[in-house]
C-alpha cells in the first residue's frame, strides 16, 4: 500500500473494501449508496403491507440473509451489501449497520431498538481529515448475542457469542463469548454459562 492516500491509484471502492484511506463522496460509491437507500425505503414501505414482498427487498439490499430473519424499520445502511445477517435474528426498530467494511451479524441475535453498529472510522491527520478521507474496519457478532437497546459498536470489534451487550453499552474493543458486558467504553462485568 502506498503511504500517502493521494497517491494510491487504485479505485476509491477498491481502497474502501481493503479498509485503507478513500474518498467517500465517490461517484461509483455514491450509485452504491443511493441503491441501498432506495431498496431501504422499499423495504420500509411494504413491511407492514405485504412481509414476503418486504422480505425479498430485504435479501436484495443485504448481502446475505438467513432463512426468518426480521428486521423492523427503519433500517439505515451505507451499502447493505457488505452485511450478512444469520437466520432467525431479529432487530428491532432503528437499526444503523453503517457497512463501509463487512458486518457480519450471527444467527438467533436479538438487536435492541436503535443500535448502531460503525464499520467507518477517520484519520486524526488534519489534512487527511479536511480531504475527506475515511477507511473502515469489519464488524463481527457471533450467534446468540444481545445488544441492549441503544449500544453502539465501533469499527474493528468482534462479540463472541452468547454475549450479551447492556442497554446504552459503547463497545471500542472485542468483547469474549459468554459475558455481559455494559457501560461506556464497554467493560465485561460478569461470565454466563454456556
Amino acid at each position: 500500500m502506498t503511504t500517502d492516500p493521494r497517491n494510491d491509484p487504485r479505485s476509491q471502492k477498491t481502497r474502501m473494501l481493503a479498509g485503507d484511506l478513500y474518498i467517500g463522496d465517490d461517484p461509483e460509491l455514491a450509485a452504491d449508496s443511493r441503491r441501498a437507500y432506495l431498496l431501504a425505503r422499499d423495504y420500509e414501505a411494504t413491511y407492514m403491507l405485504d412481509a414476503d414482498r418486504a422480505q425479498a427487498i430485504l435479501a436484495e439490499l443485504v448481502g446475505a440473509l438467513g432463512e426468518g430473519v426480521n428486521i423492523k424499520p427503519p433500517f439505515r445502511v451505507d451499502y447493505g451489501k457488505y452485511i450478512s445477517i444469520g437466520a432467525r435474528t431479529f432487530a428491532n426498530y432503528g437499526l444503523v449497520a453503517l457497512d463501509v467494511a463487512s458486518i457480519t451479524i450471527g444467527a438467533d441475535v436479538q438487536i435492541g431498538p436503535n443500535v448502531q453498529l460503525l464499520t467507518p472510522t477517520h484519520p486524526v491527520d488534519i489534512e487527511l481529515r479536511r480531504e475527506k478521507y475515511e477507511a473502515a474496519q469489519p464488524i463481527v457478532i457471533g450467534d446468540n448475542v444481545w445488544l441492549g437497546a441503544g449500544a453502539i459498536v465501533l469499527a474493528g470489534v468482534t462479540i463472541g457469542e452468547n454475549s450479551v451487550i447492556g442497554a446504552g453499552a459503547v463497545v471500542t474493543k472485542d468483547v469474549p463469548a459468554n459475558v455481559v458486558a455494559v457501560g461506556n467504553p464497554a467493560r465485561v462485568i460478569r461470565n454466563i454459562e454456556p
